[in-house]
Order: C-alpha cells, then structure tokens, then sequence
C-alpha cells in the first residue's frame, strides 16, 4: 500500500463525504425495494473489509452477515483476518469451506484438463469464485437478504475478477472507488490497521498477489484510468502527463477487452422493444 500522502492529488478524496454517501446509498438501495439484510463474501482483504464497516452503519450490524469462504489452500492469515473485521465490526458470520465441491469438480474423470499450468490455475481460480457467489445467493434467499459486492473501480475497469462470480451481486458500494481511494476510505473508517497495510491479494492460490500478476502498482494504474476513464483524455495525451507508453497500452487493452464484463449480456433486437436497449427502466421501477 502507498502511504496516504505518497498518493497523487487527483486521487484524494473527501473521506467524510464519501462515507456518507456510501452509507445512504446502501441504506436506500437496500430498504427501498424491500429488505433489510444484506450478505457478502468476508475474504479478509480490505475491500470486503471496507463493505462490512459501510454496511454495518448502513443497517445495522444485526443485519449485516458475513460469510467467510475459503479454500484449502487459502491462507490461514487471510482467514485469522476475516474473522478479525467481522470482529470489529460486530457481524454475525458464517464459515463454509469450498474444497469439497471445487475438488469434487476438478477431480472427475470427464473434467478436461488443460496442459498449459497457468489455464489450470485460472479455471480453479474461476470455479473458487463462482462456487462463492453461489453459496452467497443461496443464503441470501435463507436470510430474505441482498447480496453485496466487494469489487473496487479499479478491478472493475481491468476485467479482474470472474464474471458471476465475485463480480456479482445486487448492490456494490465500492465499485467507483479505485484502489488507492479504497486505502484512503478504510483507514479513515478504523478497518483494522494489519487489513490495510497488507499487500492485495485474491488469495486463490499460494503465494498470488494482485500487484504481481498485474505487473503495475494499483497507483500507478489508479493515476492512468483517472485520466483515460474519468477525465476522458486520449491515451497520447495520458502518457504525455508522465504514464509510462506500456502501461496507459496495457491498461487500455484490458479496458477494452474486459468490457463484456460491465454489461448485461447482449439481446439480439428482433422487437419494437428490446432488454437493455431501449426497454429501460430504474432497478425499482414498480415499488
């Protein structure tokens, strides 16, 4: 993690406001079509750590479920650190280990096997995330609960993250906040001290950062999509502010490969009235 006056100008952000902000929006998203509980992976890194400090003072703690996920070879530290959050934020949490039925997959004999060791470790990583996500939606409709996500701005624009898996859910309070904005918010809202300062990982396999894989600091790639995804400027121009030219390239590759993503899936227009073209309305249209 940089240090918080290590992160350039363009983006700080006004803590208070934004706590508030996220609070009302939980508060209202949640309420307004008719619940009053949410769940949410608990992983024991900060974004998650960052969503159960927003929707315990959304909802109240007696609300707010944390369900706590892991693998067999996740890190026990990771573990010890979700337990951590769900402690200081007083939520009710649930454990459910995911080896039996992510093995139970990779281990029939009718499952293909890639040769290539890097495709191996992806479709793990991939089944861990959607195994996750089922397991959320089953005990939000047990609980009569929305689902919360736990991806940030800056994954979100990468393509990190598995498309219904952790990139699922009905409500994400963090999903315009980069990185380096998630640091500064959890700090100013007390998430334990060892959650944030510790290197981001996904924690799908031993050993796996996100900073490495990617191959850039999130400052670095916070400061380029700033530029090339809210000010909206031409890459020439980005790398001109001082972006390295391979990673404004890079990051401008994922952003455009990654973008099926963001979106619902594409309808065919056949009708005069066509799902997410021109058949539109508010997620609480009717209530």
């Amino acid at each position: 993690m940089p240090r918080l006056d290590q992160i350039p100008p363009e983006l700080r952000i006004d803590t208070e406001l934004a706590r508030r902000i996220l609070v009302t929006m939980v508060r209202e998203e949640v309420t307004k079509v008719g619940f009053s509980r949410v769940v949410f992976g608990l992983s024991g890194g900060i974004d998650s750590a960052l969503v159960a400090a927003i929707a315990a003072e959304a909802l109240g703690r007696e609300n707010v479920k944390a369900v706590l996920m892991p693998y067999k070879a996740s890190s026990p530290e990771s573990l010890a650190d979700a337990h951590l959050v769900a402690d200081t934020f007083g939520l009710e949490r649930a454990v459910v280990d995911i080896t039996p039925q992510v093995d139970a997959y990779f281990e029939k004999p009718e499952t293909p096997v890639s040769k290539d060791e890097r495709i191996q470790k992806l479709r793990r990583g991939n089944k861990m995330a959607r195994e996750r996500m089922t397991i959320l939606y089953d005990l939000s409709m047990l609980e009569s609960a929305l689902v919360l996500g736990t991806s940030n701005k800056t994954e979100l624009l990468l393509g990190y993250g598995t498309l219904f898996g952790d990139m699922a859910s009905a409500v994400n309070p963090i999903g315009d906040l980069y990185k380096s904005q998630v640091w500064q918010l959890a700090t100013a809202l007390e998430v334990p001290e060892r959650v944030v300062e510790k290197p981001p990982t996904a924690d799908l396999w031993t050993g796996q950062s996100d900073e490495s894989e990617i191959g850039y600091s999130y400052a670095e790639i916070d400061r380029t999509f700033y530029y090339l995804v809210d000010q909206r400027w031409s890459p020439e121009r980005v790398i001109a502010k001082g972006c390295g030219r391979e990673l404004v390239e890079y990051v401008s590759r994922l952003l455009r490969q990654s973008q099926y993503k963001r979106r619902l899936p594409v309808v065919a227009k056949l009708g005069r009235r066509t799902i997410d073209r021109d058949f539109r309305y508010p997620r609480d249209w009717g209530y």
